[in-house]
């Protein structure tokens, strides 16, 4: 995965505000490049370094495997929850609807800066084959 990509998505990751969430895929859209499994593998080699517990499947549950640290940090923070974490045969997830991230208009300036970055990175060189001057998402042809 391109090192520009893996920087777009921890500095969004970065952005979002204690008690906030993201989805994958609302990662992928604000960049206007990838998507959630794209998004999802960046977190996963890299994201130990960022608010990882912010970034989330669509549905509400912590990233795979995480749920019990990603629940410290929710309660740190006051994420909105759905269902029982402290039940015998716990079953809860984020509460999207009251704890998806909506980004203000200075947010959405600093996202754009963000994504711009990554779309300049994308821009062949002058003297490339024209075949290199279309996006490439990594899925092949």
């Amino acid at each position: 995965m391109r090192a520009e990509y893996v920087e777009a998505v921890l500095d969004v990751a970065e952005l979002i505000p204690s008690g906030a969430v993201l989805s994958y895929g609302d990662i992928a859209a604000l960049l206007e490049r990838g998507g959630p499994r794209q998004v999802g593998s960046v977190m996963s080699h890299h994201g130990s370094a960022v608010p990882w517990w912010r970034v989330i499947r669509a549905g509400g549950q912590p990233p795979l495997f995480h749920d019990a640290a990603a629940l410290v940090h929710y309660r740190e923070e006051s994420t909105a929850l759905r269902g029982d974490p402290d039940a015998e045969h716990p079953s809860w997830r984020v509460d999207m609807r009251v704890a998806r991230w909506n980004p203000t208009e200075p947010d959405f300036g600093r996202i754009d800066a963000i994504a711009s970055r990554l779309h300049a990175a994308e821009v062949p060189p002058p003297d490339a084959p024209a075949h290199m001057s279309e996006p490439h998402d990594g899925l092949g042809a």
